[in-house]
């Protein structure tokens, strides 16, 4: 019989082992707020693995905690418990300093309102020159003019935003997101305020960022069109990831998508809600064992009662 201290041991080494080649990894994160004295819990054990040069979507309904998970990965907000680390980073662990460091160099973020990501009084060229200068980096221009030429946004070098258009902001937005060279580019909603023409313009200076650069990539987002557009999907309900959405070329050419529900580390998953609706599955369910799957079943009404 194995002793207290080997399971202990054993335990130890499989959390350590869980995630040890993601990228980003979010193991069992929470989330709490407190407002007025009351507890809002906006992640309640979510888990979450991406590997180093994934561009990835991230879809939930308003309230699922999605924009919270971006503020943690991205560092302007703290977990309150749970392990996230981010380019082999510990966000929990973190000091004052190191989270300033982790902003300017290792992320980039993108907000979805356009007016939050540049400067209004400097050129495109010189936001883009602004973060290496807060970095304490030499402040290449011929970096700032490939980023701006990367995102098609060339000519807007020497223009102010109010005079860009709102897909033109948002590229000279990824280029400042890639200044630094950061090994993760978080996005919020970047195409929440933009026309479907002008959406596919911005996914596709994302997309070129990640394909060329190699930039892990993250975008959270309602527009189906990026959703549609990605190699992987996650859905997160109730404050945890509840599906994923695989993505992968078929021999004709066509894309074959598959979703899938997300097993936590628990054994806990989360059962899409028109399943449950069109099986009137409520409070609990029979659970069968077979071969080579789970059964779940309703529960009878006499279990019911």
């Amino acid at each position: 019989m194995q002793s207290l201290a080997d399971l202990e041991a054993q335990a130890g080494a499989a959390k350590a082992a869980f995630g040890a080649a993601a990228h980003i990894l979010c193991d069992n994160l929470v989330r709490i707020y407190k407002t007025e004295g009351v507890e809002v819990v906006a992640l309640q054990g979510l888990d979450l693995l991406i590997d180093k040069g994934e561009l990835i979507a991230i879809v939930g309904a308003s309230g699922s905690g999605k924009s919270t998970l971006l503020n943690v990965l991205s560092g302007l907000d703290v977990p309150t418990a749970g392990l996230a680390r981010v380019a082999g980073m510990d966000l929990l662990s973190m000091t004052a300093r190191d989270r300033l460091r982790f902003r300017r160099s290792v992320v980039g973020f993108i907000w979805q309102q356009t007016a939050r990501n540049l400067l209004p009084y400097l050129t495109a060229q010189e936001n883009v020159l602004l973060p290496m200068r807060l970095a304490a980096n030499k402040a290449h221009r011929a970096r700032a003019a490939e980023l701006l030429d990367l995102l098609g946004v060339a000519d807007c070098a020497g223009r102010r935003p109010g005079e860009m258009s709102g897909g033109q902001q948002q590229r000279v937005a990824i280029a400042v997101a890639l200044a630094n060279s950061p090994e993760v580019i978080l996005a919020d909603e970047p195409t929440g305020e933009l026309d479907s023409d002008t959406s596919e313009d911005v996914f596709g200076a994302l997309r070129r960022a990640n394909r060329e650069l190699g930039v892990t990539t993250v975008i959270v987002t309602h527009d189906p069109m990026v959703a549609d557009q990605v190699d992987r999907t996650i859905g997160i309900r109730d404050g945890r990831t509840s599906s994923e959405t695989l993505r992968r070329t078929s021999e004709d050419g066509g894309v074959i998508a598959e979703e899938y529900a997300v097993l936590d580390r628990a054994g806990r998953l989360q059962l899409p809600r028109d399943f449950m609706s069109a099986l009137e599955m409520e409070r609990r369910v029979r659970l069968e064992l077979e071969r080579d799957h789970i059964g779940v079943w309703p529960a009878n009404q006499g279990d019911e009662q």
